[in-house]
């Protein structure tokens, strides 16, 4: 099951990449529409736990969904919504890819958990893999302060998400009786209003430019199946493994954002971007060992039991 839901995430989360470049390319304000997406769906699904009774009015009132909506949420996509701007969604999915290393060193630092040398060696093949995608795209496009100051607002923006998955993992441990799908919610919710605010005060909001067609494609398609499901599975894959396997998701994701890219977008893809997505798929492997090894531990010892 687990296997199963990382692979659907993965496959969502890739996608989400090229729905925001829609949505911006078509005129929606960055902010505007990064708040309009995670506030509509924090709405439906906390309505939908009160609905089911897996929920309580009083998990708003919890300071730790509004600094979870924050890392996860708000600073996250603030900075790829605004950044998408300026750069492709395949370069904005690459740079996003950076995350698990960032999240390794926190989990480290804070968490004060030990990783093993295997996990830190897939991180630094699965890094080496992103700049080897990056590289081709970087060394052709004639220099842009916008497209480099795009490229490091993601970056800055993966510190934010770095810090939430790390902070989420606590924060599900202190709520057990809580739904990660409430717990989720909520933040989306917290993270939404806090990018509207931010739009109140940065951007100019013209309702045609959101009517368009593809703006609202791209809106139904975020909410309902970008942030409702993607970020509904993330969450319960915290739940269920750790913050550093379901973020390796921003190692798969790239290749997904970059073959949309090129057939929906005209986007260049390079021989050299080829090897870097081999060399990230290498790098998910050595992350993910120890965990794969339990799993298939598990898978063979129920395939025992069932033959016995």
């Amino acid at each position: 099951m687990v296997l199963l839901n990382y692979v659907v995430m993965c496959l969502i989360f890739g996608t989400t990449f090229l729905a925001i470049k829609v949505g911006i390319d078509a005129g929606a304000p960055p902010f505007f529409s990064a708040g309009i997406r995670f506030f509509l769906a924090g709405v439906i699904l906390f309505s939908f736990m009160l609905w089911k009774k897996q929920a309580r009015l009083s998990l708003l009132l919890h300071r730790e969904m509004f600094f979870t909506g924050i890392g996860l949420t708000f600073g996250t996509f603030a900075t790829l919504y605004w950044a998408e701007q300026h750069i492709s969604s395949g370069i904005a999915a690459i740079l996003s890819a950076t995350a698990p290393l960032m999240v390794m060193l926190l989990q480290t630092g804070i968490s004060r958990q030990k990783l093993s040398a295997i996990s830190w060696a897939g991180s630094l093949v699965g890094f080496v893999g992103v700049v080897l995608l990056i590289l081709p795209g970087a060394t052709t496009i004639s220099f842009s302060f916008l497209w480099l100051a795009g490229c490091i607002v993601v970056l800055f923006g993966q510190i934010f998400y770095s810090a939430g998955a790390v902070y989420s993992r606590s924060v599900i441990q202190r709520f057990q009786d809580t739904s990660p799908i409430a717990l989720n919610a909520a933040q989306m919710m917290y993270g939404g209003a806090m990018l509207l605010v931010l739009s109140l005060f940065t951007e100019q909001v013209h309702i045609e430019s959101m009517l368009t067609a593809n703006a609202i494609l791209s809106l139904l398609y975020l909410v309902f199946v970008g942030s409702m499901m993607g970020h509904t599975i993330f969450y319960w894959l915290v739940a269920k493994t750790n913050p550093v396997f379901p973020s390796t998701w921003l190692y798969i994701s790239p290749l997904i954002a970059l073959s949309l890219g090129v057939t929906l977008y005209n986007e260049p893809l390079y021989l050299l971007s080829f090897v870097g997505g081999i060399t990230i798929i290498v790098g998910i492997i050595l992350i993910n060992m120890d965990g794969l090894k339990q799993l298939i531990g598990k898978k063979v010892s129920k395939l025992s039991d069932i033959s016995n």
